[in-house]
This record gives C-alpha cells, sequence and structure tokens, in this order.
C-alpha cells in the first residue's frame, strides 16, 4: 500500500547513489547478494537477541535491495536479476520471524509460524500471478519498473519493514506484531485472489 509512496520519495537518493556505483562498476547482482547476505546476517544478530544490529542491518540489507533495481535500470536489465532479486527477498523476509522465534522459542515460536503461513500466502499469490500475467503479457501501470508484474496490497515491502523494525524496537511485543501483520497480510491474501479471479478470466 506504501510501496509507490515510498519509492517516489527515494528515488531521487536512490538513483544518484545507483549512478555512482554503475561508475564504479558495481553491478545489480552483486548488490543483489550483498543484500541477501547482509539480510542473514541481520535474521542472525536477531536470533542471538542483538535486536539493534538487526535493526540496522536490516536497513543497509534494503538499502542494497533498492539499489540493485536502480543500478540495473541504468545498464541492462535481465531477466536472471530479477529473479534472482525476487527469490532471495522473500528467502530474506521469511529469514526475520524465524530469527525471533529462535531468540525466544517459548513466547515467539507460534506467532512467528503464524506470520511465516501468512507470508507463504502473500508470497504464493503474488508470484502465481506474476507467472500469469507475465504469460499473458499484462503491464503494470502502477510499477512499471519492476521486472515481474507486481501486484500490490495492504502488506507491501515498505509495511513488511515498519513491522520488522518494531519488532527490533519492541521485542518484547514480538507476538503482538507478528499476529497483527498476519492478519494484514491475510487481507493482503483476499484481495490478491479476487484482482487474480477478475483479471485472469
Amino acid at each position: 500500500m506504501l510501496d509507490r509512496l515510498a519509492l517516489r520519495l527515494l528515488a531521487p537518493p536512490i538513483g544518484g547513489l545507483a549512478r555512482v556505483l554503475v561508475s564504479a562498476g558495481v553491478g545489480a547482482d552483486a548488490l543483489t547478494l550483498a543484500g541477501f547476505a547482509i539480510g542473514i546476517a541481520a535474521a542472525a544478530a536477531i536470533a542471538l537477541q542483538a535486536y539493534t544490529a538487526g535493526l540496522v542491518l536490516i536497513a543497509l540489507s534494503r538499502l542494497c535491495d533498492g539499489l540493485d533495481g536502480a543500478v540495473a535500470r541504468l545498464t541492462t536489465p535481465s531477466d536472471r536479476g530479477a529473479f534472482l532479486d525476487i527469490t532471495l527477498d522473500f528467502l530474506f523476509y521469511a529469514s526475520v520471524p524465524l530469527a525471533f522465534a529462535f531468540a525466544n522459542p517459548g513466547d515467539n515460536a507460534l506467532p512467528a509460524a503464524l506470520l511465516l503461513a501468512a507470508f507463504i500466502g502473500t508470497g504464493s499469490s503474488f508470484l502465481a500471478f506474476s507467472a500469469l500475467a507475465g504469460r499473458r503479457g499484462l503491464q503494470s501501470t502502477a510499477y512499471p519498473n519492476k521486472g515481474l508484474y507486481y501486484l500490490g496490497g495492504l502488506t507491501e515491502a515498505t509495511e513488511t519493514l515498519i513491522c520488522f523494525a518494531l519488532m527490533c524496537l519492541f521485542p518484547a511485543q514480538f507476538a503482538l506484531w507478528a499476529c497483527g501483520f498476519a492478519a494484514l497480510c491475510g487481507l493482503t491474501i483476499v484481495s490478491r485472489l479476487w484482482a487474480g479471479w477478475r483479471m485472469l478470466t
């Protein structure tokens, strides 16, 4: 829901930094891999209850995630890059609830499992629609620069990162954030199922 606003606000600084990276010879795939590695380091920090470090690493990871697309558009976007980006993004997103479960299994395991199940629903509905939209040649007018057809919803990347930040800032309330966000993900799943049902007739 907030991704378009976030992209519009961040486009100028991200674009400027991307041009510097292109001039330095940094490629989009390298940024994708670096962002994923930093994201996994964030999950490891959270699992060790180093929540502030985890939050900082999440921010750095997502900075790389924003830069890889900008660098790709300034050079040569590829299907391979888009595939790598979306796959590693979903693995990163799954790693954070799992890390909180490791940090405090007694209190966090069940809410983390609920959130991971919700992520499967949002991820599968997103990817299934994108695959079929690509086969039909459909183009997203809301996100024209994405490598896949980007079907939005109530819980997009921006909302997910806000939720992760709240979890890191207030880890004792993880169950509240996880269950609340899982409920919002449920609404996203329903909206995507409805959109797919209408658009893929």
